[in-house]
């Protein structure tokens, strides 16, 4: 499953996905992942979640980002969920290859039973909405 939080920058997007990652931490029995591009929340997260800095990484492109992420998963057998903030930043996508890999995260999540979560700045992109319109 795929969860996306999408909104104006300004608007708490990253404040509701902290609160969700250490609310979860308490309901899951496996680990939690938490993405991000860099170590700013730190503290902000419950000490059981672990925090990527996906910027130490040489990412550049959404291939070696899906690798990464595949990565982690095949790492840890226990983990649940995995939380992704400022998705855009830290995958080096671009605005059209967004169906792609969100069409691969769905795979991904299907096949090891790993639940993402994910927020965005608002995009007008057609390639952002085209996926969810099955």
């Amino acid at each position: 499953m795929i969860e996306i939080i999408c909104g104006e920058k300004g608007k708490g997007k990253t404040k509701e996905l902290l609160e969700k990652v250490n609310h979860t931490v308490s309901t899951v029995t496996g680990s939690v992942v938490y993405l991000d591009k860099s170590q700013k929340h730190m503290y902000e997260l419950n000490n059981k979640v672990r925090l990527i800095n996906v910027v130490d990484y040489p990412i550049t492109n959404c291939d070696e980002f899906l690798g990464f992420i595949c990565g982690i998963v095949s790492q840890d057998h226990d983990l649940e969920e995995m939380y992704l903030d400022s998705f855009l930043t830290i995958s080096s996508l671009k605005e059209d290859e967004m169906t792609y890999a969100i069409k691969k995260l769905d795979i991904i999540s299907e096949k090891f039973s790993v639940k993402f979560g994910y927020y965005q700045r608002k995009i007008q992109s057609p390639f952002y909405f085209k996926y969810f319109q099955k």
